[in-house]
């Protein structure tokens, strides 16, 4: 009791003393500051932090788009040409590509026979080993550009890819594609059927590989990717280019050693006597031999008319 007595007789002490209260009131009045501030603090930062990793976010995904865009036409450039076929094992190359380079029995074969008259093949022709449709599959992803039926081929649909690549797919019985339409790597095109211009194939697809306007050998590309190709066509140009400049060449050493071999002989007119001396020696054997040559051609006319009166 004493003890609590002391306790309460010494805050009443301290409560007595005049700074007590305003000293109270100024510890709780910089709480309260200091609260306040405080908050005001916590409200803009996570305002701040918020836009930061809002942005941060759009330019993540920015990235990402860009890298998708980007990305496409890598992913096509590492593809490689396939087949126009779900099943290569049971499909068979009934038309072959004419190619200039292969031996005559591949350019038989290459050979498309119509109204009497033989066609060398731009493309292959694919047929199943038995004889009946089957689905035409993409051979590489790509933007279908073109859906048309010919009169002479079918129907014939054209799908671009990267590299300036083309591909090519006629005699299709059904179509199941339009024009504009994106399709990836093995997605169905149509099915297979016949046209006038290539019945001896019977039911198949006819399908061309292009690089820009030319058309290329699709076996020799079956497995390889788009890249090939283009690398392909640039080395045959660089070839054909360097062939036609060849002649040219040639035909200026010639006529550079032509005129290094008239140039001795007017030298040799224009020195001395002596060589213009000797001239008339060898003209005379010259007209003698050309009299004989005359005689010659005499006797070979007479021999002639006596064989044609008999």
């Amino acid at each position: 009791m004493r003890e609590e007595n002391n306790v309460s007789k010494s805050w009443k002490r301290i409560f007595r003393k005049k700074w007590f209260f305003p000293a109270l009131y100024l510890t709780i009045a910089a709480l309260l500051l200091t609260g306040v501030l405080w908050y005001q603090n916590l409200d803009n930062q996570v305002p701040e932090a918020t836009e930061n990793q809002d942005v941060e976010n759009q330019d993540i995904s920015g990235d990402n788009l860009g890298m998708d865009e980007e990305a496409q036409p890598v992913l096509e450039q590492q593809e490689v040409v396939k087949m126009p076929v779900q099943e290569e094992d049971q499909a068979e190359i009934v038309t072959k590509f004419y190619d200039y380079s292969a031996d005559s029995e591949d350019q038989e074969k290459a050979l498309v026979l119509y109204n009497n008259k033989y066609y060398q093949s731009t493309g292959v022709d694919i047929a199943s080993s038995d004889g009946e449709s089957f689905e035409v599959t993409a051979s590489l992803s790509g933007t279908v550009t073109e859906v048309k039926e010919d009169p002479l081929l079918g129907n014939v649909v054209k799908v671009a890819h990267a590299n300036e690549v083309s591909t090519y797919y006629a005699s299709l019985e059904e179509v199941l594609v339009e024009a504009g339409a994106k399709i990836q790597q093995g997605d169905a095109i149509g099915t297979a059927g016949k046209n006038l211009f290539g019945q001896a194939s019977g039911t198949h697809v006819h399908f061309e590989l292009r690089q820009g306007d030319k058309p290329v050998n699709p076996e020799k590309f079956f497995n390889q990717t788009v890249t090939k190709i283009e690398e392909t066509a640039t080395e045959e140009d660089e070839a054909t280019t360097s062939d036609e400049e060849t002649p040219e060449e040639e035909a200026t050493t010639e006529e550079d050693a032509v005129t290094e071999e008239q140039a001795p002989q007017e030298d040799t007119v224009e020195d001395g006597t002596g060589s213009e001396q000797e001239q008339p020696e060898e003209d005379g054997t010259e007209v003698e031999d050309g009299e004989e040559t005359d005689e010659d051609s005499s006797a070979g006319k007479e021999s002639s008319a006596a064989m044609a009166n008999a």
